[in-house]
């Protein structure tokens, strides 16, 4: 080798070693985490029970059927993701024993996720009067937006507020706005902590859903259905279909985010009351229920 081909090598092997990464492989970029769908079981709670419909629309609707369609449309959306094991809760009877019997039943299929689906109403003291198709209904055009929930007192309380952000963020990215009315003095009893300005999360400790299920917990007031306008938007397929969307793509990251659970929630899971064969509660697809949705004009 002569004194030329010696420098040119030497050359050579200090720029490679000024610059590791043109003399050595390079590293295969860590994948992101995934989310193994098939595997991720979630509860989607219809709120109220055909008895007790909850709030009743500004054109005399009952809030019970609101969640419902809302609930299938999401359970669709689910499904179609590649979330397989989605199951649609529904629940008759009186209000209190239906919680607690929601609340047993979601315990003992040792769910990953529970989302419960309600729409949004107003204090009395809010509302006014119209004359709608000859009948005098209830409304208020004061407020409107969706809301979030979670419970300081889950079990799950970080992974439920983490789901709820996650929701909101969804929500948001589609242009949906929060309501803020929950934080004002004016509503008294009903006035909540917001503990997420970004996403429109609540605190809300006492509800029994949040606070009783065993896994990550959250409770979605999808709008208002005593603003008159809003009420429409709510019975839509269009707007169904774009907090379908929402819901899925969260929970999608809260899957891929999701740790495994520690030994201790899992005991205290399966150490949950079982009350097997509960009367009233309906847990199945919700491909089985039969349910129309309330008329619009």
């Amino acid at each position: 080798m002569n004194e030329r081909t010696r420098v040119g090598v030497l050359a050579a092997l200090l720029v490679c070693a000024a610059h590791p990464a043109w003399s050595e492989p390079a590293k295969a970029a860590k994948p992101a985490p995934t989310c193994d769908r098939a595997a991720f079981r979630i509860v989607l709670d219809v709120g109220h029970t055909p008895e007790v419909p909850g709030a009743i629309s500004a054109r005399g609707a009952n809030e019970f059927e609101f969640n419902l369609n809302l609930a299938k449309q999401i359970e669709q959306k689910l499904n179609e993701s590649g979330f397989t094991k989605t199951v649609l809760l529904v629940t008759t009877g009186p209000s209190r024993p239906g919680l607690l019997k929601r609340v047993t039943r979601a315990n003992r299929m040792t769910a990953d996720l529970f989302v419960s689906i309600h729409h949004d109403s107003v204090p009395e003291v809010f509302k006014e009067l119209w004359e709608y198709l000859g009948k005098e209904r209830k409304f208020s055009d004061r407020f409107k937006g969706h809301s979030i929930f979670v419970s300081n007192d889950s079990p799950a309380r970080k992974a439920s507020l983490q789901f709820a952000r996650l929701l909101g963020l969804e929500l948001k990215a589609r242009e949906f706005m929060y309501t803020p009315h929950y934080t004002e003095a004016f509503m008294g009893r009903y006035r909540r902590e917001l503990v997420d300005p970004e996403a429109g999360v609540y605190r809300f400790d006492k509800l029994v859903v949040l606070r009783a299920t065993l896994m990550p917990a959250v409770l979605l007031e999808a709008g208002s259905i005593v603003n008159r306008d809003e009420e429409l938007l709510m019975g839509s397929p269009e707007r169904q279909a774009l907090i379908g969307g929402a819901v899925s793509d969260a929970i999608d990251k809260f899957c891929a985010a999701r740790r495994p659970e520690t030994p201790a929630l899992v005991a205290r899971r399966t150490a949950a009351p079982v009350a097997a064969g509960a009367a009233g509660v309906t847990f199945r697809p919700a491909s089985a229920t039969s349910h129309a949705a309330p008329k619009r004009p």
